[in-house]
């Protein structure tokens, strides 16, 4: 197999590069660079089996280009930052829709058929049913983030439909590990570097969230993809929920940290049961489909928040490389 990485030098993403490689597999990665690191496909580029090519998703005949000879498609490139998706309005319309059409296009012009994408348990807004299954009623949209990856995962459905496209969705849950350069975790660390006698906690600590380690992500990803299950599913797209069985409130996670730092900080709560708009108050989702094909995690939350703390102080370069 020969993919196409998009967002390849981004956290999840250059992490999956690794690993295609490291199961013997031709990746070309593409990447403008906007949030990605070079350095996190530093190792891939000795491979002789990875080419990079800079260019972005906005680019279609760029994209095609770069597509030409690819049977797969790992579609990861995205706008992620929810909580500043009001200042920007523009920025999830052509970074997550826009671009998932590109890249869709390019498939359907090189003959490409097969597709994974990256999409996000935020599609389900604030649901009312928890554990949230992949077939629950999607509420109203709570962020522009949520509403633009509901418009790729049409469009890639609709493709799938009219071009014969061979389609998996996954919405994710927050993920961890390596390469981590966003998040509250990155949030928390930094303020503990600058400041580590206070933290300040966006809401009031109680949010409920579940994660997923890393390469935990990639396996489920790649255990499903190589059991070809969209090939015989309705319309030939298969949506799979990734995540833990379990969830931690905020207030949780920072115990975590400061307990594998060593600290004691103020804890400075904002208020609310929100950090931010389009912040979900509780987010677990129901995973019985995907561990129905024999996936399951190997780490714990709490594992995947220290290791995820052990890489970023070992990796500090990436607070000045963050824009």
């Amino acid at each position: 197999m020969k993919a196409l990485v998009t967002g390849a030098a981004g956290f999840i993403a250059s992490n999956l590069v690794d690993r295609l490689l490291a199961d013997g597999r031709t990746v070309v990665g593409w990447d403008n660079f906007s949030t990605g690191q070079r350095q996190f496909v530093e190792a891939a580029l000795k491979n002789p089996r990875f080419k990079l090519v800079e260019g972005d998703n906005l680019d279609l005949p760029a994209l095609t280009r770069a597509m030409a000879g690819c049977d797969f498609v790992f579609h990861l490139a995205a706008n992620a930052d929810v909580r500043f998706g009001t200042e920007h309005t523009r920025r999830d319309l052509e970074q997550n829709t826009i671009a998932t059409y590109n890249v869709l296009e390019a498939m359907r012009l090189g003959g490409i058929r097969r597709i994974a994408f990256s999409s996000t348990g935020s599609t389900y807004g604030e649901a009312k049913v928890i554990p949230t299954p992949e077939d629950a009623p999607f509420p109203v949209q709570t962020s522009l983030y949520g509403a633009s990856k509901v418009a790729g995962e049409g469009l890639l459905s609709a493709y799938g439909e009219g071009f014969g496209f061979e389609g998996y969705i996954f919405r994710f849950v927050s993920i961890l590990g390596e390469r981590y350069t966003h998040g509250h975790i990155f949030d928390f660390y930094r303020q503990l570097i600058e400041h580590p006698g206070t933290l300040r906690i966006l809401g009031d600590g109680s949010q409920r969230k579940s994660y997923l380690y890393v390469q935990d992500c990639i396996d489920a990803i790649l255990h499903v993809t190589r059991l070809g299950t969209a090939r015989e599913a309705p319309h030939t797209t298969q949506i799979y929920n990734l995540g833990t069985t379990e969830y931690v409130q905020v207030k949780d996670s920072v115990r975590h940290i400061c307990g594998a730092l060593g600290l004691a900080p103020e804890l400075q709560f904002t208020g609310g049961n929100r950090g931010w708009i389009g912040d979900n108050p509780f987010i677990l989702l129901d995973t019985a489909k995907v561990r129905a094909t024999g996936w399951k995690p190997k780490l714990t939350i709490e594992q995947g928040i220290v290791r995820t703390l052990e890489w970023l102080q070992a990796n500090r370069w990436v607070y000045d490389s963050r824009h």
